[in-house]
């Protein structure tokens, strides 16, 4: 708002009364804390949305009172030096330097309005870079190399600066800008756990390596240091009586070590191994590092319209939800496998909508399959196509022309112009049932005939597809309001039936491909997976942060 207004609106008595060296300097300031934004606050409006927040209130100051800094702006700056709690970086908000410039404000009269007007400015745009990077991350999802409809509903930065500035809770006005996922909220509950946590277990000496592995009831040289480890993570119970021989590995900690395996994504078999003693000599600000880029990327989702389907890649997890709350009561669990960590199988990170499902489905070959791993084979043995139930098809369709394989019909194969599928049943690649979510990867679930692949904690086989460990109950649910009354007893049979069967969804379910390296329950462990495709490194490097040690 321009000077001459300001001043006509406080002289119509349209808002507070200041003067117009006031109204000036506060308008003088304004470019200065424009360039102070960073580049992701930019990107959401924050430029305009820092004028228009003063220009609503006539160009007053919004954190002074009494001609000095408002208890809110007090409160704020201890936010921003304390932004850690939020998974964020403290240094990146200037709250030093702003708690500086306070104290060094003039006293006397000269200079004061000024530098009042730069205080108050530089401290709102330090609060709109907070707001927007809790509200909307700091890194998009399209920098970070994902494909994740970001359409959030409107959100008023101006207003959500202004209600900041006038709330006593500063906290509690942050936190409301944050997302609104119940899960996101455990997550950094759990962050402020691991802090807490941090001075003690930092304090531990390391975990002396083992040769092989140390079963229960065998000697341990770290027998004791594991013991108090495990205790303040809470993986063994406190209180418990010292053990006759501290040094022993005994049926206690194994149970407790198999607690902290099943927490970390390893196999929960209670032996101390390499894998194991890794993960237990990872140091905490890992795990908080972790848990921060974790909070990052949740805050790119939005909020759930319809209730959606999740795979979280790391964890090798689906979560199919049955409304738009994130409850555990109200999701469908499963495992899941997911791409191998070579680039070109990984499977990608992006949203899509499901709107079919194809029982006892064909399997078209990608051309890169057939032309790296099925050709070789088909020409080394005459039988294979037989054995492996697959036939060259002359079109596009289900209903295309099966070809006999001939040298000629093969040399078009090699050349794209024929393709190579093969028949649905039982040991399909398929398996008896895909989820079809149109997308430029080509990427859907469906299931598999290498059920025994599911029984691996990491489970990274497939060539970038999703094999899913339980089709009939994903089948049921994504199925309930789809025409033809498709109940579990009638979907079972057109899986085991004799021909491919296709069914349309009554509405599009939204599939988010995700990818969270951390996670905390309901019930309160906090769950920990490898990065699995290093995209926690990526993160990193885009955010600008030191490795964590």
């Amino acid at each position: 708002m321009a000077l001459g207004l300001a001043l006509a609106l406080w002289g119509s008595g349209g808002l507070r009364a200041q003067s117009a060296a006031e109204v000036s300097a506060l308008v003088a300031a304004l470019p200065e804390a424009q360039r102070s934004l960073s580049r992701s606050a930019l990107a959401h409006g924050a430029s305009a949305a820092l004028v228009r927040a003063y220009a609503t209130g006539g160009n007053a100051p919004l954190w002074m009172s009494a001609g000095t800094a408002s208890a809110s702006a007090q409160a704020l700056i201890g936010e921003l030096r304390g932004a850690e709690r939020y998974g964020l970086r403290a240094q990146d908000y200037a709250g030093e330097a702003l708690a500086q410039e306070l104290k060094a404000l003039p006293a006397s009269a000269a200079g004061r309005t000024a530098a009042l007007a730069r205080f108050d400015t530089h401290l709102s745009a330090a609060a709109l870079r907070l707001i927007c990077d809790l509200h909307f991350g700091r890194v998009s999802p399209e920098a970070a190399g994902f494909q994740l409809e970001q359409t959030p509903g409107p959100f008023d930065l101006a207003q959500a600066l202004r209600s900041l500035a006038q709330s006593g809770d500063p906290e509690g006005a942050l936190t409301a800008v944050e997302p609104v996922f119940y899960h996101y909220k455990l997550l950094k509950d759990a962050l402020a756990h691991y802090r807490k946590l941090a001075p003690e277990l930092g304090a531990l000496p390391a975990l002396p390596p083992v040769r092989t592995s140390v079963k229960s009831g065998e000697a341990y040289a770290g027998a004791a240091v594991l013991r108090r480890r495990l205790e303040i993570l809470g993986d063994l119970p406190g209180g418990a009586a010292v053990p006759a021989d501290p040094a022993r590995y005994d049926a206690e900690l194994s149970a407790a070590v198999g607690r902290f395996q099943d927490r970390h994504g390893l196999d929960a078999d209670g032996v101390l191994g390499r894998a194991t003693l890794a993960a237990l000599n990872t140091p905490v600000a890992q795990r908080i590092r972790q848990i921060s880029l974790t909070l990052e990327r949740w805050r790119w989702l939005v909020p759930f319209k319809t209730p959606p389907i999740i795979v979280n890649i790391p964890q090798f997890q689906l979560f199919a939800f049955r409304s738009t709350e994130d409850r555990v009561a109200d999701i469908l669990q499963m495992h899941v496998i997911v791409g191998r960590t070579f680039a070109r199988t990984q499977t990608p990170v992006f949203e899509g909508d499901m709107r079919y499902v194809v029982l006892r489905p064909y399997w078209d070959v990608p051309y890169s399959i057939t032309q790296k791993e099925m050709l070789p084979k088909i020409r080394s043995s005459p039988g294979y196509l037989a054995r492996e139930h697959l036939q060259l098809v002359d079109g596009p369709g289900d209903n295309s022309p099966v070809v006999p394989p001939s040298a000629a019909n093969l040399a078009l194969l090699a050349q794209g112009r024929l393709r190579l599928r093969q028949e649905p049943g039982e040991d399909n690649a398929l398996g008896l049932a895909k989820f079809m979510l149109p997308n430029s990867y080509n990427v859907y679930l469906h299931s598999t005939p290498a059920h025994q692949l599911f029984r691996d904690s990491v489970r990274a086989f497939s060539h970038g597809c999703i094999r899913v460990a339980d089709p009939l109950a994903l089948a049921t649910l994504v199925l309930a309001d789809a025409p033809g009354e498709w109940t579990r007893e009638k979907i079972q049979a057109a899986m085991n039936g004799s021909s491919t069967v296709r069914v349309n969804l009554s509405r599009p379910i939204n599939v988010l491909i995700l990818y969270g390296t951390a996670l905390a329950t309901e019930g309160g462990p906090v769950l920990f997976f490898p990065d699995l495709y290093g995209y926690d490194r990526k993160l990193e490097q885009q955010l600008h942060l030191p490795p964590a040690r």
